[in-house]
């Protein structure tokens, strides 16, 4: 039992990492920015890599000796993502799109109490040298957040926010706002958020269902203010995220005749 516990223990110390490096996104680490990071000791941090390493979880740069996640890392995350049928069905949908408007189209899941990037384009405008797949942000704070939040109950919405943090001036930070918003969202169809999260940037999303009619996913087009072009905007844009969702919701089984509770 003891061996079975530590190999366990292996296990999350190793996960720890491996959540740390994704959580780098596009940058590279010393051992003891890992170490620190995962609150681990330095040798046990530095066995670990060396495994992972021996692995593909990670690699070393042979001269600067920072690490960063390796081939087989990438593998498993590609695979996890087609696994998902929502990034199966929305993939080619989203990518037309994003070609289409010259904005970001983005695709994304609830996990827990935030969001998950399943899939992210982008369009002329608004370029971005890195990819949001498996990237996370807080619910309450973007559109993709507030659609996925109609999928949950009041009282699962009070549970899973808690106290809503504010990350500018413009952020929602009372729950009772909040449900006030979504029963908005509920009635137009479609979410927005304008610098709620970070200043100079928009968004507008719709909810994606199953066969079943739950909310599964969320779809959503953003960029800049000045790219959105929301005041004189905001109702084609709804339509259209409202069209692109009902694409990926058909394409799941989902029908309009499926009662939704």
């Amino acid at each position: 039992m003891s061996a079975e516990n530590g190999n366990n223990q292996s296990v999350e110390r190793a996960a720890r990492l491996l959540g740390v490096l994704a959580d780098a996104s596009h940058a590279r680490l010393r051992a003891s920015d890992l170490a620190e990071a995962a609150e681990l000791g330095i040798s046990t941090t530095s066995r670990l890599l060396a495994t992972l390493e021996s692995l593909g979880f990670v690699e070393r740069d042979p001269v600067s000796s920072l690490y960063r996640l390796g081939p087989l890392a990438l593998r498993v995350g590609g695979a996890a993502a087609n696994q998902q049928p929502v990034h199966r069905e929305a993939r080619q949908v989203v990518q037309n799109l994003a070609a289409r408007l010259g904005l970001g189209v983005n695709v994304a899941r609830r996990d827990g109490d935030r969001l998950l990037y399943l899939l992210n384009a982008e369009g002329e405008l608004t370029p971005r040298s890195f990819t949001l797949l498996g990237q996370g942000n807080p619910l309450h704070a973007t559109g993709l957040g507030k659609c996925l939040l109609l999928g949950c109950s009041p009282g699962q919405r009070r549970e899973l926010l808690g106290g809503l943090t504010a990350f500018t001036a413009r952020t929602v930070t009372g729950l009772r706002e909040l449900e006030a918003e979504l029963d908005e969202v509920r009635a137009r169809g479609y979410a927005t958020e304008v610098e709620e999260l970070a200043l100079g940037r928009a968004c507008v999303a719709a909810p994606i269902r199953d066969r079943a009619g739950a909310v599964v996913a969320a779809v959503s087009v953003s960029g800049s203010l000045s790219a959105l072009d929301l005041g004189n905007r905001r109702e084609e844009l709804g339509q259209i995220v409202v069209e692109t969702a009902d694409t990926v919701s058909t394409a799941l089984g989902y029908t309009a005749t499926v009662l939704v509770t």
